[in-house]
């Protein structure tokens, strides 16, 4: 499955972006928390060293003596709570709430965290060695950093950070459509191009990031104009030098068939005329199919051509068999203008009208149709022949198949030459009975894009 390009810039804007943001909020939350915890610890030691000031030993026993002669002030209750410990944790002073903290013996400090009337505090434990033995002092802010305060903060920040986000990517996703503006014209430009429209791309209109994409393709267009030229030129040489002697042959062994010394073999000369006949036809069928192949008709050549015009000039080239062979051969056209090869389309009703006149029987007929159905051209031609089998009409289509036990001599080519030729320019072609369920009509219906009008 193939990738959007402006998916995947995005995506690779938008995870990076995304640590930014997150990592720019825990900055700002711990700037933010970081300057309340230095005042905080800065108020807890000065707590606990005013307290250590008081602390007075005498006859083995601790007492805090309150008096601030020359001393630091105590800290007040309303903002510092203070416990005085012995190593067994018994209260000397203060109060009670505060937790007992131990603290190992090569450490002389401490802070940690509290619970305290179901708030978490901060606390410094601190070990002072006095005259009466070691004592523990813990000492807790009562009013902290606002820790609700700075969530609020944090999760603002994050927010705002990632609404931010949002309108950036928004902004990059628009930049990023306008800056591909150039490259879906190109890509919306050649996916309106017919197959065989091989023109080369302006390349001064397109940004410098997708020009060497654009020489690319013209350069394999040329190659390919001139690879179909070369084989249109080899088809049409093969085309001459079998034509030529098939044609020789033919008018040396009709000049041969007239000598009266050839009455002996008369036969034997007809059987060959059939030969050469059926040679000739063949010959000419699989130059018309290789000049119908895509591959030869990338720079193929295109004209209006009145449809009803060259139906009729293709009808009166069969005049004369369809007489011969008691078949009423009739054209009904209507004004219609196509844009195509007029030799393709040639060769489309050729093989149509060959086919239809090859498998009607004597006294028939065969009607050549076309014009407008439903504003788009079409031509169609019908006979009274045997028809097609229903379970037949795809497989006559392929190449070189024939209906077993099928009348006449042919190769099988004629209903292939009419698909290669019409899938060249897009039309659709179908087999139906005829007339009162009689005979076989073949209809190749033209596209919307074929009709020109002069």
């Amino acid at each position: 499955m193939t990738s959007s390009i402006s998916r995947r810039l995005i995506f690779w804007l938008a995870v990076p972006l995304m640590l930014m943001a997150l990592c720019g909020a825990l900055v700002h939350y711990f700037n933010s928390v970081a300057p309340g915890m230095i005042s905080s610890d800065r108020r807890l030691r000065e707590a606990a060293n005013s307290l250590m000031a008081h602390i007075v030993a005498n006859e083995g026993r601790v007492t805090l003596d309150e008096r601030a002669e020359g001393k630091p002030a105590l800290p007040s209750p309303d903002a510092i709570k203070y416990a005085l410990r012995d190593p067994q944790g018994r209260l000397l002073a203060g109060d009670a709430q505060l937790p007992p903290v131990a603290l190992a013996n090569e450490i002389s400090q401490m802070f940690a965290m509290s619970q305290i009337d179901d708030r978490s505090l901060r606390t410094l434990t601190t070990r002072f060695d006095t005259r009466a033995g070691v004592i523990f002092i813990t000492v807790a802010d009562v009013h902290p950093p606002g820790e609700a305060a700075v969530r609020y903060s944090f999760m603002s920040t994050l927010l705002w950070d990632f609404v931010q986000l949002d309108v950036t990517l928004v902004l990059v996703w628009i930049g990023i459509q306008l800056g591909l503006r150039p490259v879906k014209k190109l890509r919306d430009e050649i996916a309106a191009r017919s197959p065989l429209d091989l023109r080369p791309l302006v390349e001064t209109s397109v940004p410098r990031e997708i020009a060497p994409v654009v020489v690319t393709l013209n350069r394999l267009f040329a190659t390919l104009r001139t690879a179909a030229q070369s084989q249109q030129q080899f088809i049409a040489n093969t085309a001459h030098q079998l034509r030529t002697p098939i044609t020789g042959m033919q008018a040396q062994l009709d000049l041969l068939a007239a000598e009266p010394a050839a009455l002996p073999v008369k036969s034997r000369i007809q059987s060959l005329q059939e030969g050469i006949r059926q040679l000739a036809r063949a010959a000419n069928q699989l130059l018309t199919l290789a000049r119908a192949d895509p591959t030869a008709n990338i720079a193929i050549k295109n004209q209006a051509v009145d449809l009803g015009g060259l139906v009729s000039e293709v009808v009166a080239k069969f005049i004369d068999r369809a007489l011969q062979s008691d078949i009423d051969l009739g054209v009904d056209v209507k004004p219609a203008t196509i844009l195509v090869d007029p030799s393709l389309l040639d060769d489309l009703l050729s093989n149509l009208v060959d086919n239809a006149l090859k498998y009607t029987p004597p006294g028939g007929r065969v009607t050549a149709t076309a014009g407008l159905q439903n504003d788009k051209p079409f031509v169609s031609v019908e006979d009274s022949g045997p028809g097609i089998p229903e379970g037949e009409r795809q497989r006559v289509r392929q190449r070189f198949y024939r209906m077993p036990n099928s009348a006449g001599h042919g190769s099988g080519l004629g209903l292939a030459i009419v698909d290669e030729i019409a899938a060249l320019y897009g039309a659709s072609v179908s087999l139906d009975s005829g007339a009162n369920g009689r005979g076989t009509k073949v209809l190749v219906q033209f596209p919307d894009s074929a009709v020109t009008h002069r």
